[in-house]
């Protein structure tokens, strides 16, 4: 009776080990994590929604057909499009870096 009463003991130790470093996980992925409060930058976005941020993106341009085709080859790379019209590509590093072969800028 008694060896039973100390399996007991060690069993409820042990699971109380692992829900105190299941605990501290949790703190230490949430301290990781980024805050974006905007909902911009990179991984925002599903690839599906690409096509729906490209057109608002576009949508004051007078080249809206070469705007569309980078637009979207850059949000599914990058799954973010800046906000606005145009400008604003601090928000979406991925967007911002990717260059042409000459060193322009590949995304709108």
């Amino acid at each position: 009776m008694k060896s039973l009463l100390t399996m007991g003991k060690a069993v409820c130790i042990l699971l109380l080990a692992l829900i105190a470093i299941s605990m501290l996980a949790t703190t230490v992925m949430a301290a990781d994590a980024q805050y974006n409060p905007t909902g911009y930058g990179q991984g925002s976005l599903k690839k599906y929604q690409c096509s729906g941020q490209c057109s608002r993106r576009c949508g004051r341009t007078q080249y809206k057909k070469p705007c569309l085709f980078f637009c979207n080859k850059c949000c599914a790379k990058c799954l973010c499009v800046p906000p606005g019209y145009y400008g604003n590509k601090q928000v979406c590093p991925c967007y911002n870096n990717w260059k042409t072969q000459q060193g322009g800028p590949k995304c709108p």
